[in-house]
Parts: structure tokens; sequence; C-alpha cells
């Protein structure tokens, strides 16, 4: 009787222990269970996330883009003025050099007029004409040369008596002077310099006075 009650007794026991490792297990399984689907979703959820910074730019490439097509638009505009002022350095040079050959073929017809004359001369029959007429028409020839330069814009320099001055001037030789007064003044022109509008074309040659 006493055996009968315990072998039913350890029976009771090992299915009470069974029924809480069938529960333990249960409770396990859910658990495992509840913690997969809660990564799916933690990975389903971060999947869009994922996507949605792949697909949208992001502030710094927004950046970077705006300031490519800036620089494009400035580096477009500099090769704009580089042409441009190109252009006008050209036809600058183009008018330059037009206008200096206009200045020289208006100088030039102005001293054609002067050579005909001056043939002219050089043509009269020495048999038949005078000194005097010869010495006329050189005259006549010579002052129609100097107004043709003076319409052209040449200066003659002839610094006769004036203070001596090295940038229009060469001097020749020295002569003593007779006073304080005439020391650094011109003695003698030797020959007339000339300059066309400030620009010395050639120095006047002359004598100066020095302290003797």
């Amino acid at each position: 009787m006493t055996e009968r009650v315990s072998e039913n007794e350890e029976a009771g026991v090992d299915e009470a222990a069974e029924e809480v490792d069938s529960a333990d297990g249960s409770d396990a399984a859910a658990r495992v269970d509840a913690e997969t689907a809660a990564d799916v979703g933690d990975g389903a959820g971060d999947e869009p996330t994922r996507g949605d910074a792949e697909g949208a730019p992001t502030s710094a490439e927004t950046e970077l883009v705006a300031l490519r097509e800036e620089f494009e638009g400035l580096n477009d505009r500099h090769l704009r003025l580089v042409a441009e002022f190109n252009n006008f350095k050209r036809r600058s040079e183009q008018e330059r050099l037009a206008a200096w050959a206009r200045a020289q073929a208006d100088l030039v017809g102005r001293l054609v007029d002067v050579l005909d004359d001056l043939q002219r001369v050089a043509d009269l029959d020495l048999q038949n004409a005078t000194v005097e007429a010869i010495m006329e028409g050189i005259d006549l020839v010579e002052r129609k040369f100097v107004r043709s330069l003076v319409d052209a814009g040449i200066e003659t320099i002839e610094p006769d008596g004036v203070p001596f001055d090295p940038e229009r001037m060469e001097a020749m030789m020295r002569v003593p002077a007779e006073s304080d007064e005439q020391v650094d003044q011109v003695a003698q022109v030797f020959q007339k310099g000339y300059a066309l509008k400030g620009n010395l074309i050639r120095p006047a040659r002359v004598s100066v006075f020095t302290q003797g």
C-alpha cells in the first residue's frame, strides 16, 4: 500500500515536472517568436529610411551642384570678356595704324606740291633765266615748304638768344661769355630743330655761352 502511494506520488511529480517543462518551452518559443517579429519589424522599418536617404540629395550635394553651376557661369563670362577685350585691342591697333597712315599721307600730299614747284625751278632754262629769277623761285619754294610744315603741325626750333634747353637743343661748341647774363644762353644756331606736336624730331644744334 505504501509502495503504491509512493509510486503514485512519483508519477504525479513527474507529470508536474513535464507540465512545467512544457510551459517553459512554450514560453521560450513565444519569446523567440516575439523577438524575431520585432527584428523583422525593425528591419522592415529601416529599409524605407535607407531608401529615402539614397533617393533624396543631401544639403551638401545641393550646395555642390549650385557652386558648380555658379563656377560654370563665371567661367563662361570670363571667356566672353577675354574675347571681347582681344577684339577691342585688335580694333584699336588697326585704328591707330590707319590714323597714322592717314597722317603720313596728308603730310606727303603737302610735300608733293612743294616738290612740283622745286622741279619747275630746276627745269628753268639757264641761258634765258636770270639769277634773280632763279633765286625768287627758290625763295617761293622755301616759303611754301615752311607753310606746309606749319600746317602739318611741325614746330621750328630756332633758339637764338634764349637759355639753352638740353631737351630740345644740342650744344656743338662753347663760347666764353662777356657777362654773367650771357652764361648758358644760346650764342649761335648752326641748324634749326623741329618738333611735331610736342614730340622732338630733331634738336637744334647751337653754340652756348659759358663762364670764361
